[in-house]
């Protein structure tokens, strides 16, 4: 494992215990995906997410809930959604958790679609197929954190959307990283080590106010 600056982990570190955050992570997400319906806000959605939590054994969070609705879903994590956006019967949605299970840390996000407008499905999709390309160019290519963001710009614009250009990725590890954190995954020079960044993709509609969301763990496995 690289040990520069950027990757620096914590006596505790271990890399099974960050695949377990990763996997409890997820299922905390579809557990919140499960509760979602028409009618529920973001702010509702939140409140039900602490018993899925506390269901999964989560001992605290890192980063708070993020929970974005139809409109809200152009904002980054750092922008304030409206509070009066309301799940709809044909709409889009993605929540971001950031976790921390036994004492090491997940970051997942993921889009998902209630009805079936298409291109509401093309978003989602396209969030998912452009984290697939870029995770799989940084297997195989040996991309700098700084390469992998502009290839994702790239790919992003070629398949008919925008990639949100804040939204540039982090480290997580042992809690907490940021006692080590130094710099965003689309600032860093070198080559990123495996099961230690999370690929942060977010993009929008080139005109429509929606956008999708995909985030997890970059990991050679």
């Amino acid at each position: 494992m690289n040990h520069t600056r950027q990757e620096a982990v914590g006596d505790r570190f271990d890399p099974q215990r960050m695949q377990h955050a990763r996997e409890r992570s997820w299922a905390a997400l579809h557990g919140i995906r499960e509760r979602m319906r028409p009618g529920i806000s973001e702010d509702e959605a939140k409140a039900e997410a602490a018993e899925v939590f506390r269901q999964l054994g989560m001992e605290r969070l890192w980063h708070p809930v993020i929970i974005r609705i139809g409109p809200n879903t152009t904002r980054t994590y750092r922008e304030p959604s409206d509070p009066s956006v309301r799940l709809g019967e044909n709409d889009i949605y993605f929540v971001d958790l950031g976790l921390v299970f036994e004492g090491h840390e997940g970051d997942v996000g993921d889009t998902f679609v209630v009805g079936n407008d298409p291109q509401h499905h093309a978003c989602a999709a396209a969030a998912r197929e452009l984290f697939r390309t870029v995770a799989e160019a940084w297997r195989t290519q040996g991309m700098t954190g700084e390469a992998l963001y502009a290839f994702a710009s790239q790919r992003a614009e070629a398949m008919g959307w925008r990639l949100h250009h804040e939204v540039k990725g982090h480290r997580v590890s042992d809690f907490p990283h940021a006692v080590h954190k130094a710099g965003d995954l689309g600032e860093l020079g070198e080559r990123p080590s495996d099961g230690l960044w999370i690929l942060e993709i977010q993009i929008t509609h080139p005109s429509e106010p929606y956008g999708a969301f995909f985030e997890d763990l970059l990991t050679t496995g």
